[in-house]
Formats: C-alpha cells, structure tokens, sequence
C-alpha cells in the first residue's frame, strides 16, 4: 500500500478555488547529532522545525526515536542550570561508580564487542527517560509550548549518534 497515497475522505472534500487539495504524506530521514560529554543534552529542536517545514506536512506528527539504548529523546526547557540540575538527577539514579552486571564480562555471555563500553550506568538512566517523543504538527510547525525545546540526550558520549524522525500527516498539494 502507499503511505502517501491521497486518503478517501480527503479525496471527498468538497471542491472550491478556497478549498486547498490536501493529500495524506509521510517523510523519514536521520538526524546524526554529535556529543562531546559523557552526559550531554543536545537540543535539536530547530533541526527538527526545518525538517518538518521542508516537509511540506502542514497538520499531523513527527515522531523521534532513538536508534541507540543509551540515548534518549526528551521535552524540557533549555535552561543552563535547568539540564545541571537534570544531569546530576540522572547520575544520582544511576551513579557511573555503581557496580552493574552488564559491565561484568566475566558474567555477561551476549551483545559483548571488542570495544565494549562499561556503560551500565548509561543503559539504567536511558530506562528512565525513555528512547522516543511524539510531537503534533500544527500549520506546519513542530507544536511546543513556550518554554519547550526537543533534546537528543546522550548518556554515553562523547559519539556520534542517529535519531529516526518520522513526520506523518497532511501536505497541502496546492504549494
């Protein structure tokens, strides 16, 4: 089936010079992001609008998931003391010294690599701020409240990461 075949009731909206042709569409890509701590908050939010405004989607949702377990995706503020405050939460819950059966090797039999990590830590704090966030798109726009911004999370940096964005919804075929 293709997604972004025009949907029926759309397809049965009534016809004026007012009235614009709509079509359901989607768009994929990859956001590569770059960390440069251990613990970093690296706010994509106005990667993310022009994304979705290249889109041409005008109403619908962009999804964001992380395509690695030790990042996350996540809605806050983007204020200095807001993300230290957030960092040392996270290091509070699962302290980097803490002893983890994944770092163990002599205990750990499966998804081991020559340049394991000892990143236990990183994994349990990524469990906590979960690997996705699901955004409406209103006008063409990412829809985020005054304060908000869009933040890649990495927990075990510094590396290079990638985040699945799917922007799902209506494109206006008229522009």
């Amino acid at each position: 089936m293709d997604m972004r075949a025009p949907l029926s009731w759309l397809d049965s909206a009534p016809e004026s010079p007012d009235t614009p042709a709509l079509a359901a569409s989607w768009h994929h890509s990859v956001l590569r992001v770059a960390s440069t701590r251990p613990t970093d908050f690296i706010d994509v939010t106005d990667r993310l609008q022009a994304l979705v405004s290249a889109t041409g989607i005008r109403g619908g949702m962009v999804n964001l998931q992380s395509l690695h377990t030790t990042i996350a995706v996540v809605v806050n503020e983007h204020e200095p003391l807001l993300l230290d405050d957030f960092e040392a939460l996270l290091h509070q819950a699962a302290p980097a010294t803490a002893a983890y059966n994944h770092d163990d090797p002599s205990r750990r039999t499966v998804n081991l690599t020559p340049d394991e990590r000892v990143n236990g830590h990183s994994h349990c704090q990524a469990l906590l701020l979960g690997p996705s966030a699901c955004l409406n798109v209103v006008d063409g726009r990412v829809m985020l409240g005054r304060w908000q911004r869009v933040f890649v999370v990495d927990l075990d940096g510094p590396r290079e990461r990638r985040v699945s964005v799917m922007v799902l919804g209506v494109r206006d075929t008229t522009r």
